[in-house]
């Protein structure tokens, strides 16, 4: 009986022994007990290897004569390896690929040989071992280096060697060696000559000779690889790194590798000159030139080739590609070297078709190459509609409340050129105090710098306009005080007083000003003079979030619910005795319908509220009859001046730690005292930064969470 057993034992432990074999941890065991091997042998009888010549553990229990012949074997071994132009070498994991996917990492462990041409595996580290696979290295491979993130999924460090046509995914357990093989790939690749195409190459003999045109036209004539082609293309005409392009650069659009989107790209070219409505595809084409910055030189190389030549020149069909190209030029620039062939190529076709639609387009472009810096957008629908006729489009300002103006901007206008242009349009340009633009909707506003393409702004407005519905909503182009720097010695009469009462009225609106109810009341009701004169019952009443700041509102009757709810006991624990296991669903039921109580009597009050506000509004709006509407806003900014932090300039910011904040804000305060003394008592007004409003006196901060506004 107990040899029954013991047989049974080795024939489950011979049988764990195959299963294990056939998930690959035996065989992963064994490659490991091999690696720590080679790792623990002597290290300096070759300085190619990676890991040391096949050597027992313990030395000194090896003969000497055996010594002798192992250490001679790993000499021969290094002779060979220098005649051989070996780099390095050593043991690596190799990825084993296969049609079933498994969820465990399937790798194999072979000898692998850097040599100064390829990187070569083997079955083993002899001599005479049987070659199982060669990656030939030139200037386009790449090495992705080994990343912590895999190393945590796979307990491997891992680097990936891309070719031509072969990828190998390279492991090893450390991450020094992994390194050093990383390194030493990559100076391989660096030693390589740059690859040329045909296409880099005919370019160079055209610079060479651009002054002789019949050696040109001889160029020309014989490489059909320079003109217009109606076949599909299979390969770019200018070199690419090998490997996918999220090895290169962020991939969040799902491109695959360089040479694949060149390819896409050419077919899309092809597919425009008989697409009825262009500029989906055209945005389409720049959208991938500006995410893939190496693809510009080859679609410009692409545009080049497709206008050169054509079957039918100047029809509707060779007009489609001059027209993507201006997009293209007004949008990014190519190098340096394109950048030659470009003009090269505009001066022979301005040559070539003088006095058509083909010369009128390569001079737009001409005179855009030397404007054009790179966009962060790619122009808009209406940007690509007015380009394509080679004209200026419209772009409409909004200032002093619903006051607008347009002009005319081009894809190269910045927004500080705009500023200028509406500050002698509006009679400003001896203002003291400092204007800006602002993108801006109903809840939002951001401040435009003055180096912003302003076609950026139009193009992020239409993307945006895409996901709104409501009008509301909308993005616009503002035309505001950025900096006070005279509040004071400003003309009643002139549109700068206008934008001052407009920015003071924001600045009440939004719940900057802390004033008590009733001064927020009457500033409403100027507004309303302002706005509609005298008090009539023909004119609808604007929205009361126009007039007075809801903020404030809100606050008030919140807490007055609150204090409601409490008083009448909604808070009180309740007496009923719960089931076992009811308790929490009990307890979160109830604070669920306390919840909704608590809300559905805000919204009430809030209402009856709005209600009682609006007609005390209109109330006080009746008692101004006859008030002018320069008297309004000279009324309303007198109301507004007597706030000792008017003047300053507001940003909204995202504040965490009020009492950090408001120390620093005490510390700046202080400081800002001791400089005023040193300047001889001179007045300096200082600039608040976000909804702290800093005065003389006091902190003002705005709760954004219960909209309470604390003066700290």
């Amino acid at each position: 009986m107990p040899m029954r057993g013991l047989c049974l034992l080795l024939c489950c432990r011979q049988g764990f022994s195959l299963l294990g074999r056939d998930y690959g941890e035996a065989e992963k065991a064994e490659e490991l007990q091999e690696l720590q091997k080679d790792q623990t042998a002597s290290s300096d009888l070759s300085l190619t290897q990676s890991g040391g010549p096949d050597i027992p553990d313990r030395p000194e229990a090896i003969p000497e004569e055996m010594r002798s012949l192992i250490i001679e074997k790993a000499k021969r071994k290094a002779v060979v390896a220098m005649e051989k132009g070996i780099f390095i070498q050593g043991w690596l994991f190799k990825e084993v690929r296969s049609s079933v996917k498994t969820p465990w990492l399937r790798v194999r462990k072979h000898w692998f040989v850097l040599t100064q041409d390829s990187l070569d595996y083997y079955t083993n580290n002899q001599l005479n071992a049987k070659r199982l696979g060669m990656l030939v290295l030139t200037r386009l491979c790449s090495v992705l280096w080994p990343d912590k993130c895999s190393y945590k999924g796979t307990g491997y460090w891992s680097i990936s060697v891309h070719g031509r046509k072969h990828r190998y995914q390279l492991y090893t357990k450390h991450l020094d060696e992994c390194i050093q093989w990383a390194c030493a790939i990559q100076s391989v690749i660096d030693c390589k000559a740059p690859m040329e195409t045909p296409t880099l190459l005919l370019m160079q003999d055209i610079e060479e000779n651009y002054t002789n045109s019949e050696v040109l036209e001889h160029i020309y004539k014989w490489n059909p690889i320079l003109q217009h082609t109606q076949k599909p293309l299979y390969a770019p005409l200018l070199p690419f790194p090998y490997g996918s392009v999220g090895h290169h650069f962020e991939n969040t659009k799902g491109y695959t590798t360089l040479q694949d989107e060149a390819v896409k790209v050419f077919n899309s070219l092809q597919h425009l000159e008989t697409e009825r409505d262009p500029v989906p595809l055209i945005q389409g084409v720049l959208q991938t030139c500006l995410d893939l910055e190496p693809l510009r030189d080859e679609i410009y190389c692409q545009l080049i080739k497709q206008t050169s030549g054509p079957p039918h020149a100047g029809n509707i069909s060779d007009l489609r590609n001059w027209q993507l190209l201006t997009c293209m030029s007004v949008t990014f620039l190519p190098s340096t070297t394109v950048l030659k062939y470009l003009r090269f190529h505009i001066k022979r076709s301005q040559d070539q078709f003088p006095e058509t639609e083909i010369d009128k387009y390569a001079e737009f472009i001409t005179d855009s190459l030397k404007k054009t810096k790179c966009r962060e957008c790619v122009p808009s629908s209406e940007e690509i509609l007015v380009l394509m006729q080679r004209q200026e489009m419209s772009c409409t300002i909004h200032y002093a409340g619903s006051r607008f103006c347009k002009i005319t901007v081009n894809s190269h206008t910045t927004a500080g050129e705009v500023v200028q242009s509406l500050l002698v349009r509006l009679g400003l340009e001896q203002s003291r105090n400092w204007f800006a633009l602002f993108e801006q909707n109903i809840t939002d506003e951001r401040l435009v710098g003055n180096d912003t393409i302003v076609a950026d702004i139009i193009t992020r407005f239409e993307n945006l306009a895409a996901n709104v519905d409501e009008t509301e909503k909308q993005w616009k182009l503002s035309f505001k005080l950025y900096c006070f720097m005279d509040s004071d010695n400003v003309p009643k009469s002139s549109v700068e007083f206008i934008l001052l009462f407009e920015q003071a009225h924001e600045m009440v609106t939004k719940g900057h000003f802390p004033a008590s109810e009733e001064t927020l009341q009457y500033l409403a009701a100027l507004r309303l003079q302002f706005t509609i004169r005298d008090f009539t019952t023909h004119v609808p009443l604007p929205r009361l979030q126009e007039l007075f700041p809801l903020r404030a509102l809100r606050a008030r009757v919140r807490q007055s619910v609150k204090v409601l709810l409490s008083t009448n006991g909604t808070n009180t624990k309740s007496r009923s005795a719960f089931l076992p296991g009811a308790l929490a669903s009990s307890l979160w039921s109830t604070s669920h319908k306390h919840r909704v109580d608590e809300e559905q009597l805000i919204h009430v009050r809030l209402k009856e509220e709005t209600t009682a506000l609006m007609a005390a509004i209109v109330e006080q709006w009746k008692q101004l009859q006859g008030m002018n509407q320069v008297e309004a806003m000279a009324t309303y900014l007198n109301v507004v001046r007597g706030w000792s932090g008017y003047g300053a300039t507001l940003f909204e910011v995202a504040v965490f730690r009020v009492q950090e904040i408001a120390q620093l804000m005490k510390i700046y305060s202080a400081n800002h005292v001791r400089s005023r003394a040193r300047a001889g008592g001179h007045r300096t007004r200082p600039i608040t930064t976000g909804d702290l409003a800093n005065s003389h006196h006091r902190i003002l901060y705005i709760d954004s969470s219960t909209e309470e506004t604390l003066t700290l």
